[in-house]
């Protein structure tokens, strides 16, 4: 009877998934040492956040526009496969180049093939979904994808802990996880119905067109989850305030694996309930439970407290990362999905990079109770905005705009 529970999780999906752990895997295992490893080769604080900030912006507006080339073009696979093969081929260049010009390159190569498969990835998981399990595959999709940061770090702890310091060849290293994703993405098959024609080019900004010609429900969700994406600053930001609170290097990151082993175990339990009570219901529930969080740790120096948080955060981040698209896609015509969510997702690359930069100025300036404190405040008046602007999604396929994309 297990397998019946899982039926709807086709070969499409389950390969999809793979892919993002291996990816997963490898850039997160990075992730933490990244900092370290920049400071070592002589970069600056300063330049590894304009270093960051370029990366991110890449990425966000690539977004866009290759959504909507995927879109244009009725193509999804090759956009998967070229966006993989970019993020592996990154690794192993941050460790052969130590010019600060290459690794801006090197870094900006990976987000850019975040950015080329994001939207064609999201819509070839929501042709596999039908109305009643749009949930469950965003959910299980996230769940596996996050299962790749929590095997990442803890190779990469494994690793230094026997190796201190040799973080090169950590680098190598990753690019093994990479190869098996791109390898893997070379098993997904382009759907039946796709017209063979020669490939449309479109202006780079045309997926702003879209914003204008969306529909009303989209721009609705979309703007209050970007005032949120404003103050939703980077999780660094959590560590640090752990780190501060007497916990060590080793139990930061171990605290940053437990939040993302929460997140992928959580994911696909709360694209369930979501598929059952409704992707408003739960994403919403999600934000309140950030809300907590960052009141939370504006107020608290407890260890312990701490713990509960970074578990509490893992919830939140499983009831909205998946879910969130998986409301979007339903928003949007079916000819539009890789459109719909790359717009979304690179203008939230924007915004998040602004909240990053804001929070670090608040924290700087007037200490880290207040940043925190605003971010939950802000977040909350989005939790109302959304109660108040938008219509129940899930549960009830009849209160679509377009019944022929479901």
């Amino acid at each position: 009877s297990h397998t019946k529970g899982l039926k709807y999780i086709t070969k499409t999906v389950w390969i999809l998934s793979l892919v993002s752990l291996f990816t997963d895997a490898a850039s997160e295992m990075l992730y933490p040492i990244m900092p370290i490893y920049l400071q070592s080769i002589g970069f600056s604080i300063v330049l590894i956040g304009i270093l960051e900030g370029v990366a991110e912006a890449t990425a966000g507006l690539s977004k866009g526009y290759f959504g909507r080339l995927s879109d244009v073009n009725g193509k999804r696979v090759p956009f998967v496969q070229l966006g993989y093969a970019l993020s592996a081929i990154s690794k192993p260049m941050m460790a052969i180049f130590v010019f600060p010009l290459w690794i801006f390159f090197a870094r900006t190569i990976d987000r850019f093939g975040k950015g080329i498969r994001t939207g064609a990835r999201d819509a070839l998981l929501s042709d596999e979904a039908t109305f009643e399990t749009k949930g469950r595959i965003f959910g299980f999709h996230r769940g596996m994808d996050t299962l790749g940061a929590v095997i990442g770090p803890s190779l990469a702890l494994v690793y230094l802990y026997f190796y201190p310091e040799s973080y090169k060849t950590l680098f190598f290293i990753a690019f093994i996880p990479g190869l098996l994703a791109v390898i893997s993405s070379f098993y997904l098959k382009e759907k039946k119905n796709t017209p063979s024609r020669s490939f449309k080019s479109v202006p780079v900004f045309s997926f702003l067109y879209f914003w204008k010609k969306s529909p009303l429900q989209y721009r609705r969700l979309v703007s209050g989850l970007l005032v949120f994406a404003l103050v939703n600053s980077s999780d660094v930001f959590l560590l640090l305030k752990a780190k501060q609170s007497g916990l060590s290097d080793t139990l930061v990151i171990g605290v940053y694996i437990f939040y993302n082993l929460i997140y992928a175990i959580t994911s696909f339990p709360m694209g369930k309930m979501a598929d059952k009570f409704g992707l408003r219901t739960i994403f919403l529930l999600g934000l309140l439970l950030f809300v907590f969080v960052y009141l939370g740790m504006s107020i608290t120096t407890n260890v312990y407290v701490i713990v509960g948080l970074f578990f509490m955060y893992g919830v939140y981040a499983a009831a909205t990362e998946g879910i969130s698209k998986a409301w979007i896609t339903n928003l949007s015509e079916k000819s539009e999905t890789a459109t719909a969510i790359g717009t979304y997702a690179g203008l939230q690359s924007i915004c998040m990079m602004i909240a990053s930069t804001l929070t670090g100025y608040v924290w700087y300036r007037f200490g880290s109770s207040l940043a925190f404190g605003v971010t939950a405040g802000i977040t909350l008046l989005v939790v109302l905005y959304l109660l108040v602007f938008t219509k129940a999604v899930g549960m009830n396929p009849d209160s679509y705009r377009d019944k022929k994309g479901i």
